[in-house]
């Protein structure tokens, strides 16, 4: 191909969104006129959002899911790129995570998305738009996408779900006392279903603890790999094997050094009784 733009999808959001559309595109076998009819759009108008000489609009992003069939992979690429209150690069995972077979997690000071009730969501982005950092429509997005993370664990086979809470998650209580209880109720019943684990990584871990940022790993049907991890400003999703199995090792040792799951669930019982 001539004159062909190379993006690199980690300069912006709608770099990305380019890079990831042009790549389900050529997986089909289609031109960008093949894709501009089955959308609707001109063939013009696909080259500038490949480019990344025009941001893609939430219609554009729905249509072009639909004939690509990839759920709404891209449309929430598209809400990113449109300011939205997600972090850089956690749409994509989010759209990983729903066909991994084996997710394993480690969050620091908050509940991970896949463990929130409602409640607690809504306290964490109300708490958000109060200190001016998001928009309340940004807070309608971040709830809406825990809830849908949350939905697409339903399946016929459920994934594996690995989950390491550092101590402080359990110690910072979010939003009213009843909503609190509520999401301490949320873990233990977590905890009983046949397929997860939850431990808790105490503070007396110390400097054996190995990450300091939230962390992710995914295993896909095809029994690939995948990290996630994030920083205050953005997120870095990685495939590349070699990059990940040492993530794989680290986390092993996390499991290893956290507390096991009845003594994790005797902690959160406790706290919900105010005797710890």
């Amino acid at each position: 191909m001539l004159n062909r733009k190379e993006l690199d999808p980690a300069a912006s959001a709608s770099a990305a969104f380019g890079e990831r559309l042009r790549r389900l595109r050529e997986a089909r076998g289609w031109t960008q006129d093949e894709l501009a009819r089955q959308t609707g759009y001109s063939g013009t108008h696909v080259s500038a959002v490949e480019t990344d000489r025009k941001p893609p609009t939430l219609r554009f992003a729905q249509r072009a899911d639909k004939v690509l069939g990839t759920g709404e992979t891209l449309e929430q690429l598209c809400r990113s790129v449109r300011g939205g209150a997600l972090l850089e690069g956690f749409p994509e995972y989010v759209g990983c995570e729903g066909r991994a077979t084996e997710i394993r997690l480690f969050e620091i000071g908050i509940i991970p998305g896949l463990l929130q009730t409602p409640a607690y969501a809504e306290a964490l982005a109300d708490g958000e738009v109060q200190r001016g950092a998001i928009t309340v429509e940004q807070a309608q997005e971040r709830v809406h996408t825990v809830a849908k993370r949350q939905a697409t664990l339903v399946r016929p086979v459920s994934p594996l779900v690995l989950a390491v809470l550092d101590e402080s998650c359990i110690r910072r209580p979010i939003g009213d006392p009843a909503a609190w209880d509520d999401q301490l109720a949320r873990l233990l019943d977590f905890a009983e279903l046949p397929n997860t684990v939850l431990q808790v990584a105490p503070y007396s871990m110390g400097a054996r603890r190995p990450f300091n940022l939230p962390l992710y790993v995914l295993t896909m049907p095809d029994r690939s790999l995948m990290s996630y991890a994030e920083s205050a400003q953005r997120g870095q999703l990685e495939r590349e094997t070699t990059f990940v199995l040492p993530i794989l090792t680290a986390y092993h040792q996390l499991q290893g050094e956290s507390m096991p799951q009845a003594a994790s669930v005797a902690m959160i019982n406790q706290m919900r009784k105010g005797t710890l």
